[in-house]
């Protein structure tokens, strides 16, 4: 078994892995970014170790600081997570190369089923249809135009080494094919470290079904049941549920064997995840993931089985100790994701900040698998996921109820998130009666009447301050950095200044209302292109400068028809809620 688990990753997955981790006895080391030094996961573990950097490419995307901090500790296997490296061969063959196991698929796996498009292929070729696309990389706008012209629009382009809809664009028509290119490449660059992207035909109404597998060494591989992931906004699953309702036996059968088939011809063991579309009674491979999958709790309340603890045990070398016939799936699990977005008129607007309250929910059948507590700061540089709530009951409707309780008990402040959401999809009729779709919340769901009014904390937890002090210990005389806050530290260190790029306050202006022309940032974030300049003429609606946040590209548009007469940004500037990005005329 195991002694030491490095986790390179961070928030809730982190906090979930080093929990199992305690229970089976064995070491945990944690890693952080600056803006983690004092995060959840960092306390959690038994040891903690520096990234440096703020960015997810300056610290969880760093692989030479996570080689050093696997040699520093000492550790002998690396958790991945999901995200960040989860899906990268090149990260899991040097974890293997340096001897030390990676607690997932074999690089192979990964190498085949990590790449969207090479997972195609293995999956027609092990005779799982997917849904009708380019199997090669693009490489041009062009090419989208192309297909789209040919199979009809919308069609959907994805990053070849994504997941998660990161990196996901819905194109329209041949106009909009250049600028959702360049968009979703831009995402893949920044959440997954590479922008190759595919396209394919994009279905009208499907569900999205997929199917937990679990394969050891010994060449065991089983199918553990469906999750239903419909419920969805930008492509990102709001709510998840196993079982799936409304859904045929008969189906389900077919689509495990499938998912058992796809997961055999690339060699692949640990846990994993098949995605499929269903709609009209027929099932399309999507995709497969290759990593534990955020919604995984819904399938461990309904089977009774610890997915993490047998990916650290089949990473050990140990077999499965049963069979097919003997998985048992045992009534109804719900899963809500509460992000931190202010989803007030269905917008869904990214909400970094500090969480002033957290009062967490309880009772029978009640789970919280969070990554941040009362007092900590959710940052703009990184997925804004602050916890997941999961229900189970032996019945959907039972499962249904038990959840609106328990979003009832919940309460958040500092930030906005997606709990009113969530309990305006689980209170609606269609989902009662389990008949929505992956186009459900967008095109059915009116949340345009819907306003939250969140007891919002301050732009930013109080900034802390490097010192450096001399301690003595046992005689031996050392010097340790301490980072206090500001208002604690005394005397900033003479001569540091602060970091080029480090963002500026907010100037506390709230979004205008009515059009005035001056263009404002509904949150902290950083432009990632601007597409104005002064002297140009815009108009009501058009799109002056683009901001990324949480991960997520948001649009910032003009109020009124006129003249540019002021740019305030630039591309990499980093913005707060209020600021002022252009001045129109």
């Amino acid at each position: 078994m195991l002694k030491k688990v490095l986790i390179a990753n961070r928030g809730e997955i982190a906090v979930r892995v080093i929990r199992t981790c305690r229970e089976m006895g064995i070491g945990t080391v944690a890693v952080y970014s600056e803006l983690d030094r004092d995060a959840l996961h960092v306390r959690l573990a038994d040891e903690a170790y520096a990234l440096g950097g703020q960015t997810a490419a300056e610290s969880y995307l760093n692989t030479e600081a996570i080689l050093k901090a696997i040699e520093d500790s000492g550790a002998d296997a690396v958790h991945p997570g999901y995200g960040f490296f989860s899906e990268n061969t090149d990260f899991a063959r040097a974890i293997t190369a340096k001897g030390v196991t990676f607690i997932g698929p074999p690089p192979e796996s990964i190498e085949v089923m990590g790449d969207k498009i090479s997972s195609r292929i293995a999956a027609e070729a092990a005779g799982v249809s997917g849904v009708p696309g380019r199997s090669e990389t693009l490489t041009s706008s062009d090419e989208v135009v192309a297909f789209g012209t040919e199979f009809g629009w919308p069609v959907a382009i994805k990053a070849a080494f994504g997941g998660g809809g990161r990196g996901m664009k819905v194109v329209h028509s041949a106009e909009e094919a250049a600028e959702a290119l360049e968009s979703a490449q831009r995402e893949a660059l920044s959440y997954f470290g590479r922008d190759e992207c595919y396209v394919e035909r994009y279905l009208t109404w499907p569900r999205h079904i997929e199917m937990q597998i679990l394969a050891d060494t010994h060449g065991n591989t089983l199918w553990l049941g469906e999750r239903d992931c419909s419920s969805q906004r930008r492509h990102q699953k709001l709510i998840e549920e196993s079982p799936a309702a409304e859904f045929p036996d008969e189906i389900r059968q077919a689509m495990g064997a499938a998912a058992v088939k796809v997961s055999e011809a690339c060699g692949y063991y640990n846990a994993g995840t098949v995605e499929f579309l269903y709609q009209d009674g027929e099932f399309y491979f999507l995709e497969m993931n290759t990593r534990l999958q955020v919604e995984h709790p819904v399938t461990e309340l309904v089977t009774g089985l610890d997915l993490v603890e047998w990916q650290i045990r089949i990473a050990s070398g140990e077999a499965i100790p049963f069979g097919q016939d003997e998985v048992k799936r045992m009534g109804s699990a719900i899963e809500v994701r509460i992000n931190a977005e202010d989803p007030s008129g269905g917008r869904f607007t990214p909400s970094p900040g500090p969480i002033t309250k957290f009062r967490q929910p309880s009772g029978p059948g009640v789970r919280l698998d969070a990554g941040y507590e009362e007092g900590d700061t959710v940052s703009q540089y990184y997925d804004n996921l602050i916890g997941k709530l999961i229900v189970w009951s032996d019945t959907r409707e039972g499962a249904r109820r038990r959840m609106l309780r328990a979003l009832e008990e919940t309460v958040i402040e500092g930030v906005a998130t997606t709990i009113p959401a969530a309990q305006a999809i689980l209170e609606h009729a269609d989902f009662a009666a389990g008949i929505h779709s992956t186009k459900w919340v967008e095109e059915t769901l009116d949340l345009s009447s819907l306003q939250v009014n969140p007891v919002l904390g301050g732009d930013e937890a109080e900034p802390k301050v490097e010192r450096t002090v001399t301690a003595e210990v046992a005689g031996r005389r050392y010097d340790v950095k301490l980072f206090l806050p500001e208002s604690a530290a005394g005397a900033v260190v003479a001569g540091a200044a602060p970091k080029a790029g480090a963002k500026r306050k907010s100037s506390g202006g709230a979004v205008a209302k009515a059009a005035s022309g001056t263009i404002t940032v509904p949150m902290q974030g950083t432009i990632v292109k601007v597409l104005v300049e002064a002297g140009d003429a815009v108009t009501a609606g058009q799109t002056v400068c683009v901001l990324e946040a949480m991960k997520m590209e948001n649009v910032i548009s003009a109020d009124m028809d006129g003249t540019v007469k002021e740019v305030r940004v630039a591309v990499g500037d980093s913005v707060g809620n209020g600021d002022v990005v252009v001045i129109i005329e």
